[in-house]
């Protein structure tokens, strides 16, 4: 069975990890936790980047530095992980859900302004599949409006809009280096902070509460408790392994945008015969091959696809069930009008096997693919004819 992900190791993984044991600090915010936040800032531009122990506390981390509070409400997509809505409604807050673009599956940002009240806090994007939202037209609304705009661009390392890094362009910004996405540490995130107002407080929530960062600076001469806040930081094991990891960006992600690039090649007859529907990625973004997925006409023809690659030694799996029919979501949130474009994303979409090193096994991948929507095609002009 070819598996739908597969972790990738690019080499000092384990010299730095052998590296971070001898140095005797193996709690967060060593040696290898500054490197990683360093080359972040690097790679995205970001006033500040802060490790975390995952991309869902990066989220809930931002929730906390913005003063969250119950009765607000935040705007985000339904089509997305649980993570998102979670760390607003952990605050008390209402996420309200909006509908997707038809293109990208990105949050539809002509419906975005419809759906602001009074208590509308802040504005949550998520960044599908690597690919940005238009963030231009969301950094006006959230502006004119006073909102805060937070970025979920947990699959969205090493893509950009207009040339400015996904994460880095909002307020504030969620990474994920989940053994899923395209630099990983098995469990791991980061928050991006872009505004640098936010910065300081950012350290004292990540650092449960206390100035302990700025007592390790020297700033203090002892720290203490200062605001709220929680245990953030990764251990230097997972820094040390994501050190390695950033260091290959450039060459991990090429690898993925060249499987990427085969699957959207191929699979564009099929698309023109009307059996599925590929990808769309807007000129203004430069996405960076996270996932490669196709659109089948409904549930029951993804679920017969999924199964018929499995026979043919294939995983392949769908994604999301929209937050806003979920039974978290239908107590916790509520939805802004009718979301047609979620509800049928839901049913339809399935991710085909994508990670740096499937070379060796795409040609059967695609050839299983091929397989599965030849048979839906002669069974299509069976029932025309």
């Amino acid at each position: 069975m070819i598996p739908f992900n597969k972790p990738t190791i690019v080499g000092p993984e384990f010299e730095y990890i052998r590296q971070a044991l001898a140095a005797g600090h193996l709690a967060g915010d060593g040696v290898f936790t500054k490197r990683c936040h360093a080359a972040l800032e690097s790679m995205t531009r970001s006033r500040k980047a802060l490790l975390t122990h995952s991309g869902t506390a990066a989220l809930e981390l931002a929730a906390l530095l913005l003063d969250i509070s119950p009765g607000d409400e935040v705007i985000m997509p339904s089509f997305t992980f649980v993570s998102t809505a979670n760390a607003f409604v952990l605050r008390g807050a209402v996420p309200v859900f909006v509908d997707v673009r038809d293109d990208t599956l990105n949050l539809d940002e002509t419906l975005v302004e419809a759906a602001i009240t009074e208590r509308t806090r802040a504005i949550v994007v998520v960044h599908y599949a690597g690919v940005s939202c238009e963030m231009d037209t969301l950094l006006d609304i959230a502006t004119r409006h006073g909102l805060m705009l937070i970025e979920d661009a947990a699959q969205g390392v090493g893509s950009s809009y207009r040339g400015r890094a996904l994460g880095a362009i909002g307020a504030l910004g969620a990474l994920s280096f989940h053994e899923t996405k395209n630099i990983i540490s098995g469990e791991g995130g980061a928050l991006l902070v872009n505004d640098e107002t936010l910065t300081l407080r950012a350290e004292i929530i990540r650092e449960k509460g206390t100035n302990r960062a700025a007592f390790f600076r020297g700033q203090v001469d002892k720290y203490t408790w200062m605001d709220l806040g929680s245990s953030y930081l990764p251990s230097e094991i997972i820094a040390a392994f994501l050190f390695a990891q950033l260091e290959h960006v450039q060459s991990l992600t090429a690898r993925r945008m060249l499987a990427w690039r085969r699957y959207h090649d191929v699979f564009a007859a099929f698309e023109e015969r009307g059996l599925v529907r590929r990808p769309t990625v807007p000129d203004s973004c430069e996405h960076n091959a996270h996932m490669y997925y196709l659109r089948l006409p409904d549930l029951d023809a993804r679920q017969d696809f999924i199964m018929r690659l499995r026979a043919l030694g294939v995983a392949s799996v769908f994604h999301y069930v929209p937050l806003h029919s979920a039974p978290a979501g239908l107590r916790y949130g509520r939805a802004h009008g009718d979301l047609p474009v979620t509800d049928a994303a839901g049913d339809q979409l399935v991710r085909l096997p994508l990670w740096p090193g499937i070379e060796p096994y795409q040609d059967q991948v695609v050839d299983a693919v091929a397989r599965v929507l030849s048979v839906r095609l002669t069974g299509a002009l069976s029932i025309a004819s």
